[in-house]
């Protein structure tokens, strides 16, 4: 079978760009107008291919991030890799999909979330949260939950924006999972009122953890 080429995939997602996709993607943050059905279809027709995935990254191209984290093989990346792969990874879109497809798969995993969780660099750290969030819901035992709400009460009110999302995520996960500190969640949140005016449409549910929290309780004792 043909190999297929990084140049041959970047040029038919070139081909694919649309103004006006990428024109919406920009105002978040965003740095590609390839339509994401699109993206997923060529994913689906490449398959696994860790080395052209390695190459696509390496283009530095939005699109081609995106496309290369959905056909690479997690666990055969190594910690310091991945490191300097969510360094790299300058977009929330590119930055969330590392996380949330290749890292949480991969056996680096828990080193790396807490040498995020405690970084600097606030995006990389709201890496190491979004993981620590995925252990409240999954595997919560050996964390420090008390320790958690300590941390999101102090720091949460005055995180920059991704830092800020991804511990508020981690106050209403807390929250909605563990219900002997659900009433300090949504203290917490009540208190902080972060996120409380955040434009959310018909049918979602706000960020703003005590709605979330009590959203999500309400669910699953329906």
């Amino acid at each position: 079978m043909a190999t297929t080429t990084a140049a041959e995939v970047t040029a038919e997602l070139a081909a694919l760009e649309d103004p006006k996709i990428r024109a919406v993607n920009e105002r978040h943050g965003d740095d590609h107008g390839v339509n994401l059905g699109k993206l997923r279809a060529i994913a689906k027709r490449l398959k696994t291919q860790q080395e052209l995935a390695r190459e696509l990254w390496r283009t530095g191209d939005g699109a081609a991030r995106l496309l290369a984290l959905l056909i690479c093989r997690p666990k055969a990346f190594e910690r310091d890799e991945l490191d300097g792969m969510l360094r790299e990874a300058r977009t929330p879109k590119v930055h969330d999909w590392l996380v949330g497809y290749v890292v949480k798969k991969s056996p680096h995993a828990e080193e790396l979330r807490t040498a995020w969780f405690a970084d600097p660099d606030p995006v990389v750290a709201s890496a190491g949260w979004a993981l620590t969030t995925e252990r409240v819901a999954k595997r919560p035992e050996g964390l420090d939950l008390e320790r958690l709400l300590d941390l999101i009460e102090a720091g949460m009110k005055s995180a920059p924006d991704r830092l800020q999302w991804a511990m508020n995520h981690c106050l209403a996960q807390i929250g909605i999972e563990h219900p002997e500190l659900r009433a300090r969640a949504l203290g917490i949140g009540e208190r902080l009122e972060v996120l409380k005016d955040y434009p959310t449409s018909p049918g979602c549910t706000s960020p703003f953890a005590p709605i979330w929290i009590n959203e999500m309780v309400s669910r699953q004792s329906s």
